[in-house]
């Protein structure tokens, strides 16, 4: 397993992460700690997760997956494992969640890495990343901006503040995002030059072959700033293993939980995701590992968040390693793109 440097850190991250937001939901504590076994063995050293987990998120789950992280944690080698967990941006009416929770204020932020931090039986996090960010933008497959939606909010100055008592408190030891954009990231940039504040070391987007939003704007910055992309749903959340092209599989995350439709059945992805199957078809490799392989070879992903289900899945998500997309494999995934642009931003 390869290792690459995140940003302007110290930390040296494995190329895939492993994903963790259905434990607590689909998967028991016993199953995630066979993954976290296996992923390790692998040489996966990077694990993610978030305050708000499993997804979706209620009151009844709320938290469990840094409950079931946390016994496993405490038996590691803590300096070998990185760790990186999220603070729910607000007012997305998760009223269990620190009650709303009302902004990413330094006393929001203080309590939700202390919940984590209990949760995960660890003293401090080596990457703590904003979940969705505080002011009004448009996210989790939303994409246009409504400036009729502006409120009142909690600079980024703020929070980055917050962050770095954080940090000196060794509490944290970076500074992540999510679900960010271009404005924001340059925004977090320009504070952190501006007033001696932590230079935010990642940012974690959905980046996939059906949602490349992130190589038309955040790109350039990423390479600019040095922010590398740690990609989320690199499967287009279970589409681009062909699984769905038949049908809804019973257990399947989008016939549980249809509402995440929203970003994944909109028009040209059913057209989209059946043509890289059958790319992957001529190239005798599975769907999952053609969609893995691609965003692998990105040169703003510094680790590619991958989640299972099964063993069987989590073997050959890691198993795709071993593959390098070839140039004519390369140029074929750009003429379905251009086909199909973007259909599940």
């Amino acid at each position: 397993m390869k290792l690459k440097r995140l940003g302007t850190s110290d930390l040296n991250v494995s190329e895939l992460c492993l994903g963790t937001m259905t434990w607590g939901e689909q998967n028991t504590m016993a199953e995630a700690h066979t993954q976290l076994d296996y992923a390790l063995a692998q040489g996966i050293n990077f694990i993610d997760t978030a305050e708000m987990y499993p997804v979706p998120t209620v009151a009844k789950t709320y938290g469990h997956t840094e409950e079931y992280i946390g016994p496993w944690l405490a038996k590691q080698p803590r300096d070998k494992i990185i760790l990186a967990t999220k603070i729910a941006g607000p007012r997305r009416k998760l009223e269990w969640v620190r009650g709303g929770p009302p902004a990413l204020d330094a006393h929001n932020i203080g309590e939700a890495l202390h919940g984590s931090l209990k949760r995960l039986k660890t003293d401090y996090v080596d990457l703590y990343q904003i979940h969705w960010p505080e002011r009004n933008t448009p996210i989790f497959g939303q994409t246009d901006f409504d400036p009729a939606h502006e409120k009142q909010d909690v600079s980024i100055r703020t929070q980055l503040e917050a962050m770095k008592r954080l940090i000196d408190a060794g509490k944290i030891r970076y500074v992540g995002l999510s679900n960010e954009t271009p404005w924001g990231m340059m925004e977090f940039a320009r504070m952190a030059k501006e007033h001696d504040l932590p230079h935010v070391a990642a940012i974690q987007n959905a980046y996939n072959l059906i949602n490349r939003l992130f190589e038309s704007g955040l790109a350039e910055i990423s390479f600019r700033e040095n922010v590398p992309l740690l990609a989320y749903s690199p499967l287009g959340f279970g589409l681009l293993t062909g699984k769905y092209m038949g049908g809804h599989p019973e257990r399947a995350r989008l016939t549980l939980f249809p509402q995440f439709g929203q970003r994944y059945g909109k028009a040209n992805v059913t057209e989209a995701v059946t043509a890289y199957a059958e790319l992957a078809a001529r190239k005798k490799m599975s769907p999952a590992t053609l969609a893995l392989a691609f965003v692998r070879s990105q040169w703003f992903v510094a680790s590619t968040i991958i989640g299972a289900t099964t063993m069987e899945q989590l073997k050959e998500n890691i198993a795709s390693t071993d593959v390098t997309l070839d140039d004519e494999t390369i140029h074929a995934i750009q003429d379905i793109h251009q086909r199909f642009p973007n259909p599940a931003p």
